[in-house]
């Protein structure tokens, strides 16, 4: 596998993928949530889900009261695809932030 080939193409969108830790799953849903300790009540932060993933996921964030709703990915929409792909994961920051 070259590296390369997980960043995409330049001008090529990334395709939307799983936020669990080692999956790349493509994403169907979004998790929305944030740390009202330290996000204002408005902001929301992004995890993606593959179907497989999204009960795992959802319940890890309301487990610690994190999570504030989830809803299907719309590939289409500007808040979803390459940046959405980048939001922090549980993957790679050990935990919600």
């Amino acid at each position: 596998m070259n590296l390369l080939d997980l960043a995409g193409s330049p001008g090529e969108p990334a395709a939307a993928m799983c936020s669990r830790k080692a999956c790349r799953a493509d994403a169907a849903w979004q998790l929305l949530w944030n740390n009202p300790r330290i996000h204002t009540p408005e902001r929301r932060k992004v995890w993606l889900a593959c179907p497989e993933h999204r009960d795992w996921l959802e319940d890890y964030l309301r487990t610690r009261g994190l999570w504030k709703d989830t809803v299907a990915l719309d590939p289409d929409s500007p808040d979803t695809g390459r940046d959405a792909a980048r939001t922090e994961t549980a993957a790679e920051s050990g935990g919600a932030r």
